[in-house]
């Protein structure tokens, strides 16, 4: 049965090939006086983007400062020289250059200027925004949907703290998505977005309290999409239409279109995984993948039907003697198309080999950070959590 729902997506979106000269004519029709050029690393400087963005502005007259420098699983520290940054020079407009981490840092500089305040205390659960500078994207990474979604993640430096919050202020203004920019990314990269890509759909997917027939369609064309062009992207990564189709999936995987009709999404491998991120800083996707399947292997008899349906429908396998028999090979076979991507399955695979303190550590932030419990295909309580947690060494 279906519930009732707001789907709400105000992001335009401008999609193809040199849309980036663009910008400058997209920031000039939101009326702002001063703009934030955000982004990561010395790369989108060398490849020439961060060149062709500032000449879009200079043409359009429009004044910016540039702030560089966000790294994956986004610091707090560099959040708040952003918000400094903006409030000495007048900024009302923040334009995020890069993927999900450079997104997710400027929304947390928008709430922290059209804030008082410590800007944590929205992801410490303390307070609640009341606005945000708006923001707009040029996306080089296909990955975390941040350009369309209401949500943002990130981490406070002392103590590793990953959290994320979400709001409709911080939804992007609009995307500029040009495929070919993801082209230069590492195979690793490439692979960690089409697994969150795949995930943030997951999430929706196997829940438990009411599911809509033309959601499902959607989702399971989606997850079937980004399957496929994973691997053709792992074996011709210049290949245009793979790169933008992975593409759009990422931001159609995140805009909440594939949560339609649901209760609740279920997001507790996200949760498993932010705790990772912020003790080891390992990529996002791949941590995901690390733990995916032990979280699957835990939940799938109390969400069995829809385990079932994504085995047939999604990974397409043989039928087993039984329904839960079909789940466990729709689970390995996933698991399968995360090792073909040069994906982990473990978290010895990832590169971790936490301790049993380390572990129960790992279990207690999560819960914290839950409120207790998470999840919807299953409740997850910290021991929950923490069985998890071993069941994926």
């Amino acid at each position: 049965m279906a519930n009732d729902f707001t789907y709400y997506a105000p992001t335009r979106v401008v999609f193809g090939k040199g849309t980036e000269a663009q910008t400058g004519t997209l920031v000039k029709e939101q009326g702002c006086k001063k703009v934030l050029l955000h982004y990561g690393s010395g790369s989108a400087r060398k490849s020439g983007l961060l060149g062709r963005i500032e000449k879009s502005l200079e043409e359009a007259g429009i004044a910016y400062v540039s702030l560089g420098g966000v790294v994956p699983n986004p610091r707090l520290s560099l959040v708040y020289e952003g918000i400094d940054l903006c409030k000495r020079e007048g900024v009302d407009f923040i334009l995020a250059v890069g993927g999900g981490s450079v997104i997710d840092s400027s929304k947390a500089i928008g709430y922290g200027v059209a804030n008082e305040g410590d800007v944590w205390e929205l992801y410490d659960r303390k307070r609640q925004a009341r606005a945000c500078l708006p923001i707009g994207v040029v996306l080089t990474i296909a990955a975390a949907g941040s350009e369309m979604s209401a949500s943002c993640v990130i981490t406070k430096d002392e103590g590793g703290i990953k959290r994320g919050y979400a709001s409709d202020l911080s939804r992007a203004k609009f995307a500029v998505m040009n495929p070919e920019l993801t082209m230069t990314l590492p195979d690793y990269q490439t692979a960690c977005g089409c697994t969150d890509i795949l995930m943030h759909t997951m999430e929706r997917y196997f829940t438990n309290g009411g599911h809509m027939e033309l959601t499902d369609t959607l989702a399971e064309g989606l997850m079937r999409t980004v399957l496929r062009n994973a691997e053709i992207l792992r074996d011709h990564p210049d290949d245009y239409d793979a790169r933008a189709e992975v593409m759009w999936a990422g931001s159609l995987s995140h805009n909440d279109l594939t949560g339609c009709g649901i209760r609740e999404k279920d997001f507790a491998s996200h949760a498993l995984e932010h705790e990772l991120g912020g003790m080891f800083d390992v990529a996002h996707g791949a941590g995901l993948a690390a733990v995916w399947g032990s979280w699957a292997r835990y939940v799938c008899k109390d969400c069995l039907d829809r385990f079932v349906l994504f085995a047939q429908r999604i990974m397409q396998v043989e039928p087993g003697r039984d329904a839960e028999e079909t789940a466990l090979r729709g689970i390995a076979a996933m698991e399968a198309f995360y090792r073909r991507i040069g994906m982990p399955t473990s978290l010895h695979e990832l590169g971790i080999d936490p301790t049993e303190e380390q572990l129960r550590e790992l279990a207690e932030k999560c819960s914290i950070a839950s409120g207790g419990r998470k999840g919807s295909a299953k409740v997850l309580q910290q021991a929950d959590m923490l069985a998890i947690y071993r069941a994926a060494l």
